[in-house]
């Protein structure tokens, strides 16, 4: 059984039709690296699989479970978009982090707001993964603080501090050297 099965997908802006007919199935452990011109859409099927877009057509299915049909308005209820992007860990091109809001915070608060995971527990969670990246020792400083590799790196230990069934990263090793996106891969 696929772990992912995406089927026809379609997305349009306007007459601009940025993604057409789009399938692809990955099994559990593999990998699909998705290369292209800039502009060609990548960023967009990202988005389109995380639900920060909606497709106009097509199936997303994880697992073996169907999670979106663009011809089922249930499967697209408000409500069900946060439970829909657990199983997606999501690396942003431009970080995405709250500039407001230390390290620790960043990686504590989808542990808080989506798992209701305990803020001992949250907090207790990101720490691991912070010192898997090697940035525990940044975890008391602001986010607007770090370079971009660094951003970089938290921005990974919070996608994959949920253990979702799927990581989904645009351009993950875009700010990192080659020693930093080798310990992340």
């Amino acid at each position: 059984m696929s772990i992912l099965e995406v089927r026809n997908i379609e997305k349009h802006f306007g007459a601009t039709r940025v993604l057409e007919d789009i399938s692809f199935s990955l099994e559990k452990g593999q990998a699909l690296a998705i290369i292209g011109s800039s502009g060609s859409g990548k960023t967009t099927l990202l988005r389109c699989l995380n639900f920060l877009e909606k497709p106009e057509q097509g199936t997303i299915s994880v697992a073996g479970n169907l999670i979106f049909d663009a011809a089922d308005p249930a499967t697209q209820r408000e409500s069900e978009v946060r439970k829909k992007r657990l199983h997606f860990g999501l690396v942003f091109q431009s970080f995405n982090l709250f500039n407001n809001k230390s390290v620790l915070e960043n990686c504590m608060l989808g542990q808080i707001k989506v798992l209701k995971r305990s803020k001992a527990d949250a907090k207790e969670k990101a720490m691991l993964y912070l010192k898997k990246v090697g940035m525990e020792s940044f975890a008391n400083a602001s986010a607007m603080q770090l370079s971009g590799g660094q951003k970089q790196r938290v921005a990974s230990a919070r996608a994959i501090i949920t253990k979702p069934a799927l990581i989904l990263a645009d351009e993950p090793t875009g700010a990192l050297d080659s020693k930093s996106a080798r310990m992340l891969l």
